[in-house]
């Protein structure tokens, strides 16, 4: 029988990959509804492509063009980021995966979730904002979180089988597009600059994190919640190779690691298929081409976004909350060329010493931090 999906974020990179699956294994999926934020273009092209039942569109604004792109297609269209909840919790979908990009992705994964759909989660700010209560109710709802992303899905399939106690969970980053760029010089990085990542094609938004190593900050605070490990057990390297995905330590010293190349279909294959893995008879992996692997410390001074994060797990309550919002804002102003690099990780620390901190938020109190959030650091920017 096959799996009935619904991908939210299906124009961005995780969403396209995603398809591309799909398209590899019709005898497995069949994809019912698809969600985007504003490309309402490629958005019809998927839809009538994959024959789905339903389409949303987030920005109101672009709802006419796209019903008139499919008026010839008995296809529903809706619009409005509230429909997405209504989406994911359809009656004709099984699987959610969410790809969506930001604080935007958290409430259709609560709705997957109460729905009882199974969750393929590339939309890591649902579990950095939300991940105690996201994680409450998998548990309560016994709703499968399969992780999307290339270093939690190594470190998930490093422990499958495994019923011993983990020592440590080593996340590995590959520096991003600076890496290799003095500390000096930041202050006069270019957007352009900052979005050449040397390894993996992805968004815009998610390549100037994994610049800025807020993308890993957010990272750990997920392997947190996923694998239920405390801040002190999960530490990151710089592998420049990005080949190692990441690693799991156990405590009789073994190392297990997650090798392959810098693409994001195999995690997404797995975590559609688990336990079962996607033929993929062009993928493979030649050892002679990458004889060479490394491995460094994180150069905190330089990577200031970092122990943010591991600031902000520890703190609990909303704070990781209020570094994810204000880190919207900053890299949304850098990318239209309203501030300099620095500044992102300025304003996130200047939204971190302002906001309301809540120790035991609810979903609303979520809201409330977002936007309060995003409000010092506009302020701090000087934004109108």
């Amino acid at each position: 029988m096959k799996q009935r999906l619904s991908i939210l974020g299906s124009t961005g990179s995780i969403g396209v990959q995603t398809l591309d699956i799909v398209a590899e294994n019709p005898h497995l999926f069949e994809v019912t509804s698809l969600a985007a934020h504003s490309n309402w273009e490629p958005l019809a092209r998927q839809a009538i492509e994959f024959d789905v039942d339903c389409v949303v569109i987030a920005d109101e604004s672009k709802y006419e063009p796209l019903k008139q792109a499919l008026a010839d297609y008995p296809i529903k269209v809706f619009a409005g980021e509230a429909e997405m909840e209504s989406l994911v919790a359809s009656s004709e979908v099984d699987v959610v995966v969410n790809a969506l990009v930001g604080y935007a992705g958290l409430r259709p994964t609560v709705a997957a979730i109460k729905a009882g759909k199974k969750v393929a989660l590339a939309n890591k700010e649902t579990l950095v904002v939300g991940g105690d209560i996201v994680m409450r109710l998998a548990a309560e709802h016994r709703v499968p979180i399969m992780p999307i992303d290339s270093e939690h899905s190594a470190i998930f399939q490093c422990l499958v089988g495994e019923h011993s106690p983990i020592r440590r969970l080593i996340v590995t980053c590959s520096g991003g597009a600076l890496r290799d760029l003095p500390i000096e010089k930041l202050a006069d990085v270019t957007a352009e600059q900052a979005l050449k990542h040397p390894q993996w094609q992805m968004g815009a938004k998610i390549t100037i994190d994994s610049a800025t190593l807020v993308n890993k900050g957010f990272e750990v605070i997920e392997a947190h919640w996923l694998f239920g490990i405390p801040a002190e057990q999960i530490s990151v390297l710089i592998h420049p190779q990005s080949i190692v995905h990441s690693m799991v330590e156990f405590e009789d010293g073994a190392i297990k690691a997650q090798l392959g190349s810098p693409d994001m279909h195999m995690p997404i294959s797995y975590a559609l298929m688990y336990p079962y893995r996607a033929s993929r008879p062009s993928e493979r992996f030649d050892f002679l081409a990458h004889p060479t692997l490394t491995f460094a410390e994180v150069d905190r001074v330089k990577y200031p976004a970092l122990d943010i994060a591991y600031d902000s797990l520890r703190r609990g309550g909303t704070a990781a909350c209020v570094m994810n919002g204000s880190n919207e804002v900053a890299v949304a102003a850098f990318l239209a060329g309203k501030c300099r690099y620095p500044d992102i990780v300025g304003a996130i620390e200047y939204a971190q010493s302002r906001a309301t901190f809540v120790a035991q938020p609810t979903l609303d109190d979520y809201a409330a931090s977002n936007l309060e959030s995003r409000a010092l650091a506009a302020e701090y920017l000087k934004l109108k």
